[in-house]
């Protein structure tokens, strides 16, 4: 399917789940132009990216009340990987609301079947200039730090706005085992300018593929690679 690697391929509710967190949407399949295998480098984005005009707020809706809520240490991780976000300058911003109907993106849990999977979070790329709509989080994050919470929703959230995995050409930097290459596929994996030659666990991207268990704020290329995306 667009070229990726058909391993772990898996057919859910949205569409399909790649790489363990990426979800591809039928309509994303029916609007995804064609992008190049790109070499081995650091940051890579799709060729999707968020239309950020001249400045856009991306608004978040997390349910705070009944069995699908979350926790006010779910919601605090949120915030911080918002405040992770605004704190760079971009073009786009981030605002948490209450008002589901309004949000660009919605913030829900992982079905009981779906957790079986092991993935701790799960998002899909931008369509037509907008972000994608949904971050499906587990609930295991319930036992994490804020800190590391914040770490996974803003993976996801890098995800929402045509962020790669950093090592998406060998997922064992990250996730250990043999290698695996994601591959470019038709939605791309374009290197960002300015981003190191190779991905390396010690330079904790916080879109590497796979998670040690630390919290991973923004290192000085992903503030590179984001400032020069927005």
């Amino acid at each position: 399917m667009m070229g990726f690697n058909p391993d772990g391929i898996e057919k859910v509710e949205e569409g399909y789940r790649i790489e363990r967190d990426i979800i591809i949407t039928d309509e994303f399949l029916a609007t995804s132009g064609y992008g190049v295998e790109a070499p081995n480098n650091a940051r890579y984005s799709t060729t999707n990216l968020v239309n950020a005009g001249t400045g856009r707020v991306i608004t978040i809706y997390a349910s705070e009340r009944g069995n699908s809520g979350y926790s006010p240490k779910m919601l605090e991780g949120l915030d911080e990987a918002i405040a992770r976000y605004n704190a760079e300058n971009l073009l786009i911003t981030f605002q948490r609301i209450t008002n589901a109907k309004k949000a660009d993106i919605l913030m829900t849990k992982f079905s009981k079947r779906q957790e079986v999977n092991g993935a701790l979070g799960s998002a899909g790329f931008p369509t037509a200039g907008d972000p994608y709509s949904e971050i499906k989080l587990s609930g295991v994050l319930d036992y994490y730090s804020v800190d590391l919470i914040a770490t996974v929703i803003a993976h996801e959230i890098g995800h929402c706005i045509g962020l790669r995995h950093t090592d998406y050409y060998d997922r064992s930097i990250s996730c250990g085992g043999d290698p695996v290459n994601e591959t470019a596929g038709t939605l791309g994996a374009n290197l960002v300018p300015g981003t190191p030659a190779i991905a390396t666990l010690e330079e904790a991207s916080y879109m590497l593929s796979c998670l040690n268990g630390t919290n991973r704020p923004f290192t000085s290329y992903d503030k590179i690679a984001l400032d020069y995306l927005y």
